[in-house]
């Protein structure tokens, strides 16, 4: 998963904590799907989180996001679920291979790109795993007394992790199940094509599914939208022309070569800033802009928190054509 999401920019910067913990259940909750409980190893609690929220997972070599998929009333313990991916870099296939009951890890967070922000009504659209960042959501909305409903694809409903769960708890009114093995597609038409007042949109799933679900939504008001996407757009990181970044706090002005990210550039020169994820997914290297135009190249900001530009996620985001220098709060 990635996990970032729209959010506002005057959101508190991520933390650094990290805590250990040790898997104490491990459940299959679909088809290539491993559900995971983990706890404290002190045998204390995690810190606060909020629906939408996800966890740095530290295994050896890497580190992988994963939204939490439990209730933020219970901090003793809390459950990602993860999808094995077939082209698997090694952190879901260690995740399945490795991590049995009783296994230890390195926990960072919780962060939440993706906050559940007040509204009359909700409409959850989930892509398969996908569907992790929602079930807090759902839980949060019910508990608020909010009107909500949820639209789950999937490719059946053996690979669709949490669907019979939440059907059995919410009813087929508001949860709608679309498994493609059975000729069941999502209706972003029918659930999209129409504006709903009082309504926000929250969307997660592949980047194929969301790219669509923004298409659908240009019509509707601004800040209705909210996306967690699991990558950041293509070409993240690439190049774009070298150009130089100032650091206001220190007056020092650093060269970024086409071939490097900003990130890359303020460490090279000694400068430590807190990163995870490198792939503009997490919202670690989140960085004020004092001055310049931002080619902003993350998965984390909305439309809105683009054009004031007044952050950018320095693993990968660069300035925009025909901008020499970036100023950072650095």
């Amino acid at each position: 998963m990635s996990a970032p999401a729209e959010a506002g920019v005057d959101r508190p910067l991520p933390v650094s904590a990290t805590l250990g913990a040790v898997v104490a259940e491990r459940r299959e909750a679909a088809d290539g799907v491993a559900h995971l409980t983990l706890r404290p190893a002190d045998g204390g609690q995690f810190p606060e989180w909020e629906a939408g929220a996800h966890v740095d997972l530290h295994i050896p070599g890497h580190t992988r996001q994963y939204s939490v998929c439990s209730s933020p009333a219970n901090r003793a313990s809390l459950e990602i679920a993860v999808l094995r991916e077939p082209e698997s870099r090694g952190g879901s296939a260690y995740v399945h291979d490795e991590l049995g009951v009783g296994a230890h890890v390195v926990v960072g967070g919780p962060r939440n790109n993706f906050s559940l922000a007040p509204s009359r009504k909700y409409l959850f659209l989930a892509g398969g795993i996908g569907i992790t960042p929602m079930v807090p959501m759902i839980e949060a909305a019910e508990q608020a007394g909010r009107e909500w409903r949820l639209a789950y694809g999937g490719r059946s409903l053996r690979t669709m992790a949490f669907a019979q769960e939440l059907l059995d708890a919410y009813g087929p009114e508001r949860v709608l199940l679309f498994p493609s093995e059975e000729g069941r597609r999502l209706d972003l038409e029918g659930l999209l094509g129409i504006p709903r007042a009082l309504t926000l949109v929250y969307a997660c799933g592949p980047r194929r599914l969301l790219d669509a679900i923004e298409d659908y939504c240009l019509g509707w008001p601004a800040g209705a939208l909210h996306l967690e996407r699991f990558a950041a757009a293509p070409g993240a990181g690439g190049s774009a022309g070298p150009f130089e970044v100032e650091l206001r706090r220190t007056g020092r002005v650093v060269d970024v070569a086409a071939d490097e990210s900003v990130l890359e550039a303020v460490e090279a020169a000694g400068v430590r800033v807190l990163s995870s994820c490198r792939q503009g997914v997490c919202g670690t290297c989140e960085i004020p802009v004092l001055a310049g135009e931002v080619d902003h190249r993350d998965a984390i900001l909305s439309p809105e928190d683009r054009a004031r530009s007044a952050t950018m996620m320095v693993c990968v985001s660069r300035a925009a054509a025909g901008c020499p220098r970036l100023t950072l709060d650095l």
